[in-house]
């Protein structure tokens, strides 16, 4: 298993910081290799903002819950 971090900070009304995992294997199944993981975090968190404030997203998170919270969100990220 190859995990790669991710440090996000997220500047609105509140800046907040958030620690990001995620599993090339992972991010390969979602971005049919079309996409840098970078990308893909980025793409993440607009997709995350898009439906709640910067302050409710987890500190501390993998990648793959976001689909637990939204089942959508394999489904639209996927280019």
């Amino acid at each position: 298993m190859n995990t790669q971090y991710f440090q996000v900070t997220v500047v609105t009304n509140s800046t907040t910081e958030h620690e990001v995992t995620i599993d090339s294997a992972y991010a390969s199944s979602l971005c049919h290799d079309e996409l840098a993981t970078a990308v893909l975090i980025e793409k993440s968190f607009e997709f995350l903002l898009a439906r709640e404030s910067n302050t409710s997203i987890l500190r501390r998170f993998d990648l793959s819950v976001i689909g637990r919270h939204f089942p959508e969100y394999e489904t639209e990220i996927s280019p």
